[in-house]
């Protein structure tokens, strides 16, 4: 705002008492204050308010001025209220210094000055980002001139006063100005964002973490259109996808003019989403063709030679082929889910998963392959190939159990990321996902994938909304319990424990630890009773209880097998 708006406002009161030649000066902000010497506090372009209680003498004006001047201020502006009238002596310092000296009436309080102020720059400064963002929005949909993101947020931060961050759906920081967010709460605005989008509530979504308010707006790709409430069609085709822009500000103190700057943001983050989409089809496309090279049993230098082609694409720089590993997860809906192309919304969540959390930036996932078949998406996914001395000791199968062991696994995969993720699954949905070991050949693949596949299954097997399962765990009875019957299962839980839980019950004798305790030693009387912190004989008569209720004999190997398995499937 220019310094005359002032005096075409009645409300202010204000009277001009000097500088008539200087009311076009931009007024950039405002400051009240009484110091003999706030310079130390100006940055230039305020409207300076002043009860004059710093002058004692008539020689006090004229450094102050000074002061106020060599800072760059757009004006002063004095009370009456202190001592009646402004002084000649401050007129005059003024008038030396070509600063505007403002008169306020005794009746006009100087928060109502401030408060128009404030709002008249505010205002400004968001037309202003208004058409930055404007004109960026088209320098980026022409080609890839104007800077990302990251431009913007600064303009915000700069412009604004507001910090704001892009998020991943999974709370992974894409994009930010300033201090970087934490990854805790970027995944707790992300599973707040993702409970209120599954809720139906319209957009933003405030909320407030560690004392801090912030304003959620999802970020949605120019070619889905919003239905009423900020959604978009069916929102599970989308809620484990979409981007969303955190700002540090409650947006239910915002006009109309803000609320739609924002969301001009936002369009204009979707745009650099679509960009950045469109640099993954080339790699999409990649693991599409060797997966179904591998799925309809082509040959193996077939094979290897799309693996050639895709590792400099993966890998750049890399000399040696590296090792593989193959990822497959599903998400499946329950009701009309079906309805739902699961297997594109995997894809697009397999790819964020497999980002590393402390990753930031918009392409962070550049080495990560992800086809979708069907409703399930399957990762290729490279490692970097071991060195000469590492890579012997490989199975004939092309497995690296060297490699096995430093690659993907699978509950690491998950463990940053279960939070969100079970927001937007929400009560009617559920994602598995299963790890193969890696793999350094091209005859490795196909049994890569369908270990993959059965690991998936293992995790399908378990309760929960987000479960995964890895290549570790197939080589172990645990891998047949999830297969056997729910009614089997409970029949010979029943069978074996329910009568040792009746009797804990009664008596408090707490032999099903005791058992758990025994197996665990591998029927050591000693080990066990000094865990249990027992006497040798008081462990002998616990078991000896235990065998009586039962029917069992806990010195046979087949009855201790079978008291391990119902305990694990209890």
């Amino acid at each position: 705002m220019r310094l005359r708006a002032l005096l075409e406002t009645d409300a202010l009161g204000l009277r001009l008492l000097g500088g008539q030649d200087e009311l076009d000066r931009t007024v950039r902000g405002v400051m009240t204050t009484d110091l003999r010497d706030p310079s130390r506090y100006l940055s230039g372009g305020e409207l300076v308010l002043t009860g004059l209680a710093w002058r004692r003498t008539p020689e006090d004006s004229e450094p102050f001025v000074r002061l106020l001047a060599g800072a760059g201020v757009a004006g002063l502006a004095a009370g009456e209220a202190e001592l009646g009238a402004i002084p000649d002596d401050l007129v005059r310092a003024c008038a030396r210094h070509r600063l505007p000296l403002f008169a306020v009436n005794e009746t006009v309080a100087f928060a109502s000055i401030t408060e128009y102020v404030v709002r008249q720059v505010s205002g400004e400064r968001a037309g202003d980002l208004a058409a930055v963002v404007d004109r960026h929005r088209r320098l980026m949909t022409s080609g890839p001139t104007g800077g990302g993101p990251e431009v913007v947020l600064d303009l915000l931060g700069t412009d604004l006063d507001m910090r704001a961050w892009v998020l991943s759906p999974t709370g992974r920081r894409i994009a930010g100005a300033g201090e970087p967010m934490s990854a805790a709460a970027g995944a707790a605005l992300a599973a707040e964002h993702l409970t209120a989008t599954r809720g139906g509530r319209r957009a933003p979504h405030r909320v407030a973490l560690g004392g801090t308010t912030y304003s959620l707006f999802p970020v949605r790709g120019p070619g889905r259109a919003a239905a009423p409430g900020g959604l978009a069609g069916d929102v599970r085709e989308s809620v484990l996808s979409d981007w969303l822009l955190a700002v540090e500000a409650d947006a239910g103190e915002w006009g109309a003019p803000r609320l739609d700057l924002l969301q001009g943001v936002t369009q204009l983050i979707a745009v650099e989403r679509d960009r950045r989409d469109a640099a993954r089809t080339v790699r999409r496309r990649l693991a599409q063709e060797i997966l179904e090279l591998v799925q309809t049993g082509a040959p193996p230098a077939e094979i290897a030679a799309r693996l050639r082609v895709a590792a400099p694409v993966l890998l750049p720089g890399q000399g040696a082929a590296p090792h593989w590993q193959i990822v497959v997860a599903r998400v499946d809906w329950e009701g009309e889910g079906g309805a739902v192309e699961a297997g594109a919304v995997a894809q697009s969540l397999l790819e964020e998963i497999l980002v590393d959390p402390a990753a930031a930036g918009m392409e962070s996932g550049d080495r990560i392959a992800v086809a979708h078949t069907g409703g399930e998406a399957i990762a290729l996914v490279p490692m970097p190939a071991p060195t000469p001395s590492d890579a012997e000791g490989e199975d004939e199968d092309g497995t690296d159990p060297k490699a096995a062991d430093t690659g993907l696994q699978a509950d690491v995969l998950l463990a940053a990321v279960r939070e969100p993720l079970a927001a937007g699954l929400a009560d009617d949905g559920r994602l598995t996902l299963g790890v193969s070991a890696a793999v350094q050949s091209a005859e490795g693949l196909r049994g890569a994938l369908e270990e993959a596949r059965h690991a998936r299954r293992v995790a399908a097997a378990r309760p929960g909304r987000v479960c995964a399962a890895g290549h570790h765990e197939l080589a172990s009875h645990v891998l047949l319990l999830p297969f056997v019957p729910d009614d089997v299962r409970r029949a010979f839980t029943a069978r074996l424990l329910d009568p040792l839980r009746d009797y804990d019950r009664r008596h408090r004798a707490e032999l099903v630890p005791t058992l758990e305790a025994f197996l665990d030693c591998d029927g050591s009387w000693t080990r066990c009773a000094g865990r249990l912190h027992l006497h040798v004989n008081t462990l002998r008569y616990r078991v000896g209880r235990i065998e009586q209720l039962t029917g069992r004999d806990l010195s046979r190997l087949e009855d201790k097998l079978d008291f391990f398995l119902a305990l694990r499937m209890s």
